[in-house]
């Protein structure tokens, strides 16, 4: 991504960064706003509950995406032993990925309402990228979050869609192995092997899916 700085689309890179931090933060607030929901206020203690950017942004984690693809933001403190379900840390980890599939949604169907209502300047190159891609944007790291591969929300979610022997097998071997894979696959994605082609194809394909308007 900032090789766009290199080729001079000085615009389209922060346009992309900003899609990037509004993304990155509602999905942290999701984390904490499902936490809060299931009875634990420990990321509302921390200042998390809020989709202030400020809360949410790890600056390196922001600035490995810009350079190579892939990073993170700050992880959603959570105390199971509040939770007042056993589902909950299902919904809480599902819950960052859903609202990006939320927000891509808005963003998506909001953009095509201002151009049915008329509204030139929404037509004009600045707006119409900043909204798609901020609608990619999102489709995309709710498919990536969703991989059930070492911390990401994926992990926690599978499961719960396992039996009881698989679920601990699963557990085992992702604590034990699941970081170093997933790297290992962002690695091999970093020079050049299409490991994760399958996210920027299915988050296409979804677009159309989630357009009402």
């Amino acid at each position: 991504m900032i090789s766009l700085l290199f080729q001079g689309h000085v615009a389209l890179f922060v346009l992309i960064v900003l899609a990037l931090v509004i993304s990155l933060s509602f999905h942290e607030f999701g984390h904490a706003a499902v936490a809060k929901l299931f009875g634990d206020d420990t990321a509302q203690r921390a200042g998390r509950l809020t989709i202030n950017p400020i809360a949410h942004i790890d600056p390196m984690g922001l600035l490995m995406v810009m350079i190579v693809g892939f990073g993170y933001a700050k992880p959603v403190p959570t105390d199971p032993r509040n939770f007042n379900s056993r589902w909950a840390d299902f919904f809480v980890s599902a819950a960052g990925p859903g609202m990006n599939l939320l927000v891509a949604a808005i963003s998506l169907n909001f953009y095509l309402l201002t151009l049915n209502f008329g509204w030139e300047f929404m037509a004009t190159q600045g707006p119409r990228l900043f909204f798609l891609y901020l609608a990619r944007i999102n489709l995309i790291l709710m498919l990536f979050n969703l991989i059930p591969l070492g911390a990401l929300d994926g992990h926690y979610i599978l499961p719960y869609f396992l039996t009881r022997k698989w679920a601990a097998y699963y557990r085992y071997y992702n604590t034990r192995f699941g970081n170093a894979a997933l790297m290992g696959l962002v690695l091999l994605s970093f020079v050049g092997l299409p490991i994760f082609a399958f996210v920027w194809a299915l988050s296409a394909a979804l677009l159309p899916l989630i357009q009402f308007v």
